[in-house]
């Protein structure tokens, strides 16, 4: 199984050491932001399994990282962290497009359960679509390797077909082309970030109705891709 990454949002050091300390002993490759600012911009660059956010944040606050996360198109699962125990609290963090809440003072096991229950919902959800997909008049069957534009069936080479599946699993994610040099090329390989732009062009040239004015993967300058599809 793939290693989880979390992003830990906080700044209060202690707990961060502790926390980061139990996530990466649990298996989970913990960055951490501890600033709100940082931490929409890394969420926003990075692929992140699980989100860990702070409602007390300097710079930006929990609620407005959750808010700009959402609006960017960012549907990482995000489990806020706060002090505050009010309901309203509560009600507002849901509202901006958090998916749980947990208030401190915590227990470990509890926060662990948590993450592992929005790591399941987002894992049955990803594979509720994965082998089927649909995106403005293309057609995806993952499992049959088949792509069909306007019912006429397209050729796709094994690599764009795993590059397009990448793209539908983080779709809205703007995804930098180190990750997709990891993920979809590998360890074992070695090409260089000219061979990502060339992949994705093919993907547009065989997909989009206009590939000079792409519609679905977009270019996002200075940090790499993202697909809307």
């Amino acid at each position: 199984m793939p290693e989880r990454r979390v992003l830990l949002c906080e700044d209060e050091e202690s707990l961060i050491l502790t926390l980061r300390d139990r996530l990466q002993s649990e298996g989970y490759d913990t960055s951490v932001a501890r600033e709100g600012e940082i931490a929409l911009e890394t969420a926003t660059k990075k692929s992140f399994d699980c989100i860990l956010l702070d409602i007390s944040l300097p710079k930006k606050n929990g609620f407005d990282v959750c808010r700009d996360l959402r609006q960017r198109g960012v549907q990482t699962p995000i489990l806020m962290l706060t002090a505050r125990g009010q309901v309203i609290d509560r009600v507002l963090g849901l509202k901006l497009g958090a998916d749980d809440y947990l208030t401190k003072p915590f227990e470990m096991a509890e926060l662990l359960a948590r993450i592992e229950a929005l790591l399941r919902r987002a894992r049955t959800l990803v594979a509720s679509s994965a082998d089927a997909y649909a995106f403005g008049n293309i057609e995806v069957d993952f499992r049959r390797a088949e792509v069909k534009k306007d019912g006429a069936e397209i050729e796709l080479s094994g690599l764009e077909l795993k590059l397009l599946r990448y793209f539908v699993e983080h779709r809205s994610a703007v995804l930098t082309r180190d990750e997709l040099l990891e993920k979809v090329w590998g360890y074992d390989a070695t090409p260089v970030t000219r061979t990502v732009d060339v992949h994705i062009a093919s993907l547009r040239q065989k997909l989009e109705t206009n590939p000079a004015r792409p519609e679905f993967f977009l270019t996002v300058h200075g940090m790499g891709y993202k697909f809307v599809g």
